[in-house]
């Protein structure tokens, strides 16, 4: 087994900024109902809280090269930013 990092930071209630190794994501959602945006595709995710049971889809059409994950990266990452300047 190797070594493994994971950080969410809430952006909003409901948006949370993923990072990892690897390339960060999105994820919006409540408990049940998920929706992540990163460079895998989007995948939505829904279950029943605390039963331990999910669905996960992948959405169709979606490119790899697509740049959407990096326009909703900066959009949080600005978001961040201005909430932190106003505080």
């Amino acid at each position: 087994m190797g070594w493994r990092f994971r950080r969410g930071i809430r952006l909003l209630p409901g948006v949370r900024l993923n990072l990892s190794r690897g390339l960060p994501s999105v994820s919006v959602g409540t408990r049940g109902l998920t929706t992540n945006i990163g460079r895998r595709g989007v995948r939505t995710t829904a279950g029943l809280p605390g039963s331990g049971l999910s669905y996960t889809s992948r959405t169709t059409g979606w490119r790899r090269r697509n740049p959407l994950w990096l326009v909703l990266l900066i959009a949080g990452a600005v978001l961040v930013f201005v909430v932190l300047a106003h505080r």
